[in-house]
């Protein structure tokens, strides 16, 4: 690699981690950073990692290496054109590749490769399996001996071997004017039988340390050492006006690094750093008045940029301020740019960057920097020359229109017509659009108009834009039909009939019907798969095949807080009563054990929007109901309880309660109602009837006049939210997407490969139901869909900031994000889970590649202040043209994604358990450069606005738990209690602060 190699690098930082850490190092110091750096964002996202960008001479193009192959775990080499944002390989991608760079003035590059080694596949296959394994293998660099540097044409074509030594050649870099190669070799070394005893003991430790700089002509003759002192010498580059070679000298033993220059003949060596740390990867200003470097100089767990003078007579002035891998640095040709390798990413892996550099701000502060402190002359001082050693080598009532209504929009993405769509959308004429009203009709007619009107075609042969779904709107309990009777065999004076609303009260899935069977108690009635101890069943060893089940609801209340978590996850009463139901149960009971919140207390008739009921008979019962059922065995529950609490081993976690048979009828009313999608398609050009498809949506519900879904403030109770970014934002994009692809393809329809379905989403808010009834009455099969692109929330871009959810779901993802984002410019943030809250997780639970855009919470979220004057249409105009770009790139691609199944930890959200615990927090989702959780709003009169938490707040310790991100909040909530006061330290305008927070049960 290059400038060390970069492995190398990352190894000995890994190595340092135990190492003491300086006090001055500090933790993403955005301000500090900008006084040279604006506008960073990463570069590349495409593959495990990648680094080493070098620019070609005119700055349109950057080659680089990346792990990216899928049948390759090692670096290949890449150019990425700046302009177009297209990437090809130029290694020939077998073996390991490192160090390239772009000859001036010609079509040439070159590289380092082991692609000629006959052992290069087998240690390809060995690395996949040692990955494979598990094992915890660090980074390393092995110098292979079977590194040669090639150089080749751009495209990869006409490949020519360079350096033909045994031994690592490589860490090589063109002149300015392209008729010198300078690199490092390890050629010296052998033959290693040749070596002293010392010499060899050293090499098996530590072979860099005989690395030396040579120099060759373009063409590889006249191959010439440069170097002769002991320690490692590479990283090599030449000045701007080819005069001098700059480089990085290690000491002998192999820590301290610094950096020196030396003419092209090797004499004159001057040392420009003297800074008592590994300072590497020199590489100069096209100015030629300073050069970029990086240093471990504030903590060996902390690589750094630094600047210094280009005689090295000042001290070096630091450049970045983020704790972590900082190096590699490269200037554009023009020096207004600077590209680097970081593991500032949100996995932390490292990959390249790129930011806007200030070459003024640089020179004024390498002006002010004092006079450095040497313990040698920077001008005069020359390497000690060896004497011995080596020398040798995503129709319902119509309602009328207003004028605003009628807009006539443009062809193109504009600011403008996305401000229309929200100002109609978001306006209070709507009444917060919530699903089933009349303010949600009203938006739905609007957008099948401008569908119409812009030439996208209703799915229904009968020119209908409308696709009907029912849903449950409410639920109420049918008085006459519910009963509860329990009686004793033998014994008829022990029936005893229960009472409805005070003994008992039937869930709001239950089925309605009559179920009568023996009683089974089944614990907490909890079945969670799992290896050695770490399941959970509380159905083992016994029969509840016509039975009626007695559980108990929650988890055992007193396990450590991992098991706590595992377990909140298979804890919701409709998991454990299709667990029942599959165990082949008749009935579910549910009660609160007396060591539970809330003990004794009937469950709330709560419903969720599903059409369906469970299939079983369902119901809560009351503390004192549970008491009389155990006390005709002569059992105590709570003592029951406190053994499952435990998990006490000779607890008996379910029993059959002889003789006690039970009846039990439920009945509720399920109100019905429903709603429409609005969806219209682009047919391909040639309209088969078995062609592919991309669909794109948004969902264009939002809550009404709030109801339990509102975050609104002490005085904006029962207002409306009218629900501009979430999500007006969204379905103005998408609407502006098929405006301005209907355009295109207009004039251009022989690239309208594939087709495109524009769907609006009813019922998102309510569960996803629109786009979950979509996915079971497809407009067209579902396996001729390729990818879903959804839109929620995209209004409210700040800092450049653009999140791309669902990134996991297709391998096929980072590199297209990475390719049309090089002229977007976002500071793009990857997540990759796709089970997400949004209509994108139906599709991609049927196997379709997902992504969908967020630019983040915020305070306004589910308020009535989520209005349209607060968001950014600069932003969304240029998220709409960046989504216009990836959709053309779909639709034009020979073929199709690939689809990635991830792993979902536990039930689906709809059946787990996890939202027991009720904070008011609204996490910020952004902010995934700081340590902690911030806080986009707390919500009115809930626990943490009572206990004095504020809006901004960072949220750094939560009881016990060290909070860094989301994640982490989100594990402290499933394993704390309800009612007990929870500690928490949180971070204030900069100040550290502790209160108590006291977590409710959410109703």
């Amino acid at each position: 690699m290059k400038r060390m190699n970069f492995l190398t690098i990352i190894t000995l930082f890994i190595a340092t981690l135990s190492l003491p850490f300086h006090s001055s190092v500090t933790l993403g110091d955005g301000a500090k950073e900008e006084q040279f750096l604006k506008n960073t964002r990463q570069l590349i996202y495409q593959g495990k990692r990648s680094g080493e960008g070098y620019f070609s001479e005119d700055g349109n193009a950057l080659i680089f290496q990346s792990e990216r192959e899928p049948d390759n775990p090692f670096f290949q080499i890449y150019i990425l054109d700046l302009e177009t944002g297209d990437t090809n390989r130029v290694s020939p991608g077998t073996g390991k590749t490192t160090c390239s760079f772009i000859r001036p003035g010609s079509n040439e590059v070159l590289f380092a490769s082991t692609h000629l080694d006959p052992e290069a596949t087998a240690k390809q296959k060995a690395e996949f399996d040692i990955r494979a394994s598990g094992e915890n293998k660090r980074f390393s660099w092995d110098y292979d001996e079977h590194y040669d540097i090639f150089s080749a044409h751009r495209d990869g074509s006409n490949p020519k071997r360079m350096t033909e030594a045994l031994g690592y050649d490589a860490e090589g870099a063109y002149s300015p004017d392209g008729s010198k190669i300078v690199f490092c070799s390890l050629r010296d070394a052998y033959p290693i039988e040749h070596l002293s005893a010392g010499d060899k003991k050293r090499f098996e430790t530590d072979p860099s340390y005989f690395g030396e700089i040579y120099i060759m002509n373009a063409d590889g003759s006249g191959q010439t050492r440069l170097t002769h002192q002991p320690g490692y010498d590479g990283g090599p580059f030449f000045s701007p006006d080819g005069k001098r070679i700059i480089w990085r000298h290690f000491k002998e033993n192999g820590l301290l690094a610094d950096v020196y220059t030396m003419n092209l003949d090797g004499s004159d060596k001057r040392r420009l750093t003297d800074f008592g740390s590994m300072s590497w990867a020199p590489y100069y200003h096209p100015s030629n008045t300073y050069i970029i470097f990086h240093s471990n100089k504030y903590g060996f767990a902390n690589c750094e940029l630094f600047i210094v003078d280009v005689y090295g007579k000042k001290e070096p002035v630091r450049v970045t301020f983020t704790d972590g891998f900082d190096g590699l640095p490269v200037f554009s040709p023009d020096g207004k740019k600077l590209v680097w390798t970081s593991n500032r990413t949100p996995q932390k892996n490292s990959q390249l960057f790129i930011a806007d550099w200030n070459h003024e701000e640089a020179l004024s502060a390498l002006d002010a920097s004092p006079v450095r402190k040497q313990s040698e002359t920077p001008s005069a001082f020359e390497l000690q020359e060896s004497t011995g050693g080596i020398t040798s080598q995503e129709s319902p009532q119509s309602f009328s229109f207003t004028e605003k209504t009628d807009h006539l929009f443009s062809p193109q993405i504009t600011e403008e017509d996305l401000h229309t769509i929200v100002a109609y959308l978001a306006s209070d004429e709507l009444e917060g659009r919530l699903t089933g009203t009349k303010g949600y009709k009203m938006a739905a007619d609007y957008i099948a108009h401008q569908l119409e009107k812009i030439g996208i075609l209703p799915v229904d042969k009968n020119g209908n834009y409308f696709q009907e779904f029912p849903f449950t709107s409410g639920v109420e309990i049918i008085p006459e039909g519910n009963f509860l009777h329990i009686a004793k065999s033998g014994k008829a004076n022990d029936t005893k009939s229960f009472e409805l609303e005070k003994d008992f009260r039937p869930l709001a899935f239950t089925a309605s019907s009559v179920a009568d069977g023996e009683l089974v108690f089944a614990g907490y009635g909890i079945s969670m798969p799992g290896e050695d101890g770490a399941g959970y069943d509380s159905y083992a060893g016994i029969d509840v095949k016509d039975k009626v089940v007695l559980v108990l609801n929650y988890i055992p209340e007193k396990v450590e807080m991992k098991r706590r978590h595992d377990l909140n996850r298979y804890s919701g009463l409709r998991y454990k009563a299709m667990i029942a139901r599959e165990h082949g149960a008749k009935a579910l009971l549910v009660v609160t054990g007396p060591n539970s919140p809330d003990a004794g207390e009937l469950l709330p008739l709560t419903f969720d929007n599903a059409s369906a009921d469970s299939g079983i008979v369902a119901a809560s019962i009351s503390g004192d109901a549970a008491k009389a059922l155990f006390s005709f065995i002569g059992k105590d529950i709570a003592t029951v309880q406190s053994e499952l609490d435990i998990e006490k081993s000779e607890a008996q976690t379910a029993f059959a309660m002889p003789g006690i048979k039970t009846t039990i009828s439920t009945a509720v009313k399920r109100e019905k109602t429903s709603d429409h999608n609005v969806i219209g398609y682009l047919p391909p050009a040639d309209g088969k009837d078995d062609c592919e498809y991309i669909v794109v949506g948004a969902h264009l519900d939002h809550i009404g006049y709030g109801g339990t879904e509102s975050l609104a403030r002490k005085g904006e109770e029962g207002m409306i939210h009218n629900g501009a970014d979430d999500n007006a934002s969204g379905v103005s994009v998408v609407l502006e997407l098929a405006a301005a692809l209907a355009e295109t393809y207009k004039k251009k329809p022989q690239d309208k490969q594939r087709g495109l379905v524009f769907a609006f989403w009813s019922g998102e808010e309510m569960g996803l139901l629109g786009s979950s009834h979509f996915i079971k009455n497809p407009a067209f099969p579902l396996k001729n869909t390729i990818a879903y692109i959804n839109f929620d929330m995209v209004g409210r871009m700040r800092d450049n900031k653009l999140i791309i959810q669902g990134a996991g779901s297709s391998k096929s993802w980072p590199q297209l994000f990475e390719k049309r984002n090089i002229m977007s410019g976002f500071n793009l943030i990857l997540q990759h889970d796709p089970y997400l809250p949004t209509d994108a997780t139906p599709f991609y639970q049927e196997d379709v590649p997902i992504m969908n855009f967020f630019t983040g919470s915020h305070d306004d979220y589910n308020r009535p202040t989520d209005d349209t004057l607060t968001l950014n249409y600069e932003g969304m105009a240029k998220i709409a043209q960046f989504a216009k770009n990836i959709i053309s790139d779909l639709v034009k691609s020979p073929g199709r994604p690939d689809y990635f199944k991830v792993k979902s930890s536990g039930p689906p959200d709809s059946l787990h358990g996890s939202r027991r615990i009720y904070l008011g927090t609204i996490p910020d989702f952004t902010t995934e450069d700081i340590e902690g959780l911030k806080l986009s709003g707390v919500k009115a009169g809930g626990p943490a606005d009572k206990a004095g938490l504020r809006d901004g707040d960072i949220i750094v310790r939560f009881g016990d738990l060290k909070i860094t991100n989301i994640y982490d909040y989100k594990y402290a909530l499933d394993v704390i209690k309800i009612g007990e006061p929870v500690t928490v330290e949180y971070l204030r305008n900069g100040t550290s602060g502790t209160l108590t927070v006291i977590p409710e049960a959410k109703k």
